[in-house]
């Protein structure tokens, strides 16, 4: 026999009970989408997020080479709340600054009560993966910033080998293949967090498909940033040196302008500039007055019990904290790869145990990371050729390449999966960003 339908049986109450939820990127909005179709009523969910939009960030160094199609990294959360059931869920635009023992406390002063608490803040990263602006508009006018240095500099250098610096570097040189692009990693092996079979793939598609220079074994001296803003120059490990026009590192944002007689007439940023992209910080800082044990000294991530439940001291024995809290995705020291896929994996546990607590129950379901599927990955190089890869327990590992990949990702995809479309981002292309509507690209290839 079915069941009746969750959307018939929820009713919106007067006084209901909180589930808190902090962060609204793909851990947070996963939990809130499980939330939305079982939760009882009596309850309802109030999802706090400080941007505007979910950002997409698996496109935004795609989206920060080449130009018209930044506005798609930007999928609206509306499609969330419109098809949720009436009362159940409340959205709110700000940023928490502290927990307290039943409240959250946003920068405005207000004060939200929580009858359960999730904290899915992710980690700050700065561009082209993450950026300064929590508005749409602002975050589309700083990827088109880093389109046009891209575009005016001639000999680009991007330092750092793991999956964004990669894919950077094939996107420029696929893109402008004129370009002359150096990779720069300081390890003997590109992409260290995985196996060799992806890494000797990689190195060699870049080396002889795409013609990318790569250099191992190299942490060149970029100290200086003045200098280095000015004449964008890398010190190599034999005391060489060489100018570039931009040097593209991953480990922390700043366009920096050179002096006033190199500015271009079309752009206020200028060729002869150093993009720095500093690494992930996990967000954990609204407990570190509230519940400053439970984050890890070692990593900065908020340490938890494999029911995702917060753990001050990252002991089994020890009481989570009441009301309970619990923590997913990026900010948590959860034992599993801090990767998205991962997220939609924790967001069913963390949904499951908040149910079995609504019910008076013992959480009873236990996060094991399947690294196979969790730590898998789908890598760009260059716009239309991918490599899907993943490695099993016993150290086998699967990879399987493809030439179908799109110009814009596929990200029209995504915008299904959160009821949003892909139309919305055209109007806002051509009423916002002033693109005419025959120049804005959405789907193609």
């Amino acid at each position: 026999m079915l069941g009746i339908p969750h959307s018939l049986t929820y009713r919106a109450t007067l006084s209901p009970k909180n589930i808190v939820i902090i962060g609204g990127s793909f851990s947070g909005i996963s939990l809130v989408q499980r939330l939305v179709r079982c939760l009882p009523s009596g309850y309802r969910i109030v999802w706090i997020e400080r941007n505007s939009h979910l950002h997409y960030l698996f496109a935004f160094p795609r989206f920060s080479v080449v130009p018209g199609l930044e506005q798609l990294g930007f999928i609206p959360y509306d499609g969330i709340e419109k098809n949720a059931v009436q009362g159940i869920l409340v959205r709110k635009r700000g940023e928490v600054v502290s927990v307290e023992e039943g409240e959250v406390v946003l920068e405005t002063g207000e004060r939200v009560g929580y009858e359960f608490l999730v904290v899915a803040t992710g980690s700050t990263q700065a561009g082209p993966v993450g950026l300064l602006s929590k508005e749409r508009l602002g975050g589309c006018q700083e990827l088109r910033e880093v389109q046009g240095v891209i575009g005016m500099s001639e000999k680009i250098a991007v330092v750092g080998g793991g999956a964004v610096g990669v894919e950077l570097a094939s996107d420029i040189k696929d893109f402008y293949p004129e370009k002359d692009v150096t990779l720069v990693h300081s390890r003997g092996q590109l992409l260290n967090q995985f196996g060799r079979r992806l890494q000797d793939y990689v190195l060699e598609f870049l080396r002889e498909k795409l013609h990318v220079r790569v250099l191992l074994n190299e942490r060149p001296d970029m100290s200086g940033e003045e200098n280095m803003a000015r004449s964008p120059t890398l010190t190599f490990s034999d005391g060489s040196e060489e100018k570039f026009d931009l040097v593209v590192s991953i480990l922390s944002l700043s366009l920096r302008p050179c002096d006033e007689k190199r500015r271009t007439n079309d752009s206020k940023y200028y060729v002869g500039v150093q993009i720095k992209c500093t690494g992930q910080q996990p967000n954990s800082s609204i407990l570190s007055s509230f519940l400053p044990s439970a984050i890890s000294p070692s990593n900065g991530r908020i340490l938890v019990h494999p029911t995702l439940q917060v753990s001050p001291a990252n002991s089994p024995n020890t009481q989570p904290p009441s009301p309970p809290i619990f923590a997913l995705g990026d900010v948590a020291d959860h034992g599993g790869p801090h990767m998205a896929r991962a997220a939609w994996f924790q967001a069913q546990v963390v949904a499951d145990n908040l149910l079995s607590l609504i019910r008076g129950e013992k959480p009873s379901q236990h996060y094991r990371p399947e690294m196979f599927i969790e730590g898998s990955i789908k890598l760009t190089l260059g716009l239309k050729h991918t490599v899907i890869y993943a490695m099993d327990k016993d150290g086998t590992e699967v990879l399987f390449p493809t030439n179908s990949g799109r110009k814009d990702m596929g990200v029209g995809m995504a915008w299904w999966q959160y009821g949003a479309s892909t139309a919305e981002a055209t109007a806002f292309a051509a009423e916002e960003l002033g693109v005419p509507v025959n120049k804005v690209h959405v789907g193609g290839s």
